[in-house]
């Protein structure tokens, strides 16, 4: 269910871009800086990034880099599994039989296709559900990452299947409904649809799903919020409310995000971030989210993917019809046939692991071009240092050139430090030696 799901959220829901109640704060941490960190006349931006990343123990280090290498794999082995799982229920002939059972149920075509959809997640929230447990729960607790027990945890995932059975029975429906009055161009009116829930999906995730799994409460400690909206300020956004998430009932990742569209954009940070991380660190983060409002990322983003989702639905278009001539007795008629969702579904699975590189790039381009944002608005580089250092538990720190263009949905950790250091050495005058 795992993949699946991250599938149908690339075809049909866009949430927002992530970094990764009241708070009362009777203390801020303290910002640490090495000493070949500390501005001098003879500051240089390499050593200070070394002597950033030495502040890493090394059975740390290869602890993250152990978690970030092992979810390289699973995100492989999760889509090669999907991929089976989804071949076998159209080669079995479990998908036509599926489609039989929703025809016999009613003769209203729109419900023909919600039936089936019930059906197909059932089906593959019990076969994935072994993956999930131990991708969701086991290694996250393995590795220090999660403070959920396992019935919370799984009230959760019950919560996430509803949500993908409404959502996506709704954008099913409208799908099959489109491609039953269309003709060999199947692909792009598909595009389309995606394109629309993708809009639908980023308008209401802030408002009407978050808050399912989450609480959002305004911040209201004056020592963090204050100079927060006086960066949103200065840089033109309008904004009168920062949000803070109770995310450490779930896990013990420092994490912020902007989220939402056309009039529902949500900055929020979660309170593990609000209790962990200096005001320096703080405002960095958060003048990094503010960089993907001010650069229109949300928009930008979803057209660059909308972009790669049309040219795979192409491709995956001709192989389904070929594939569906082929093999007659899978029982797929035609492309408005909904037993051929599996087919369709795992063409686009095997299409978005080949392009894992390209919307890698675009995610790790909008990261990076936030990260400088953030710098010139808050003019923390030692902030940015620390909480890199934080993002760094789960997250590898120094991987090669060729690893990170591969792997990596954000700049790497010694990337992003070396980049606050950089800035830090062409601005030394607003950071005197302590």
């Amino acid at each position: 269910m795992l993949q699946l799901r991250r599938t149908l959220a690339a075809m049909m829901l866009a949430s927002g871009i992530l970094l990764g109640g009241t708070v009362a704060i009777a203390q801020r941490p303290v910002l640490s800086v090495p000493a070949a960190a500390e501005a001098s006349p003879t500051f240089d931006a390499e050593r200070a990034t070394d002597a950033y990343i030495a502040l890493v123990p090394p059975e740390r280090r290869a602890r993250s880099d152990g978690y970030f290498e092992g979810s390289t794999w699973l995100q492989l082995w999760s889509a090669l599994y999907s991929v089976v799982a989804l071949g076998l229920l159209v080669a079995s002939g479990w998908s036509s039989r599926m489609r039989h059972l929703a025809l016999r149920i009613t003769d209203r075509r729109p419900l023909q296709t919600v039936i089936y959809w019930v059906q197909f997640v059932l089906y593959f929230s019990v076969i994935s559900f072994p993956l999930t447990v131990y991708t969701g729960f086991y290694r996250e607790h393995q590795y220090g990452l999660a403070t959920q027990t396992f019935w919370p945890w799984m009230n959760e995932q019950l919560i996430g299947l509803a949500v993908v059975l409404v959502l996506g029975g709704l954008g099913t429906m409208v799908l099959y409904a489109v491609l039953r009055r269309v003709g060999g161009a199947w692909w792009l009116w598909a595009t389309g649809v995606f394109v629309a829930f993708e809009v639908f999906g980023a308008v209401i995730a802030p408002v009407f799903i978050a808050p399912l799994f989450n609480s959002y409460t305004p911040l209201t400690d004056s020592r963090v919020r204050d100079p927060i909206l006086r960066m949103a300020r200065a840089n033109g956004i309008t904004v009168n409310a920062i949000y803070v998430v109770d995310q450490s009932r779930q896990t013990t990742r420092v994490s912020a995000n902007v989220s939402g569209l056309l009039g529902t954009t949500r900055i929020s940070l979660n309170d593990n971030l609000l209790n962990r991380a200096s005001l320096e660190e703080t405002e960095m983060v958060m003048g990094h989210e503010m960089g993907h409002y001010v650069l229109n990322h949300v928009t930008t983003n979803l057209l660059e993917v909308s972009l790669l989702i049309a040219i795979g639905l192409a491709f995956s278009a001709r192989a389904f019809d070929r594939l569906r001539a082929r093999h007659p007795q899978w029982g797929v008629e035609s492309s408005a046939d909904v037993a051929g969702l599996p087919l369709l579904v795992g063409l686009m699975t095997l299409y978005l692991l080949i392009v894992t590189p390209l919307t890698n790039t675009v995610t790790r381009t909008s990261e990076y071009e936030a990260d400088l944002f953030g710098l010139n608005a808050s003019r923390q580089p030692d902030g940015f240092a620390n909480v890199t250092l934080k993002l760094g538990e789960y997250r590898k720190m120094a991987p090669g050139p060729i690893e990170e263009f591969l792997f990596f949905d954000h700049p790497s950790g010694r990337t992003r430090i070396y980049t606050a250091m950089r800035w830090k050495a062409e601005n030394l005058d607003l950071h005197p030696a302590r």
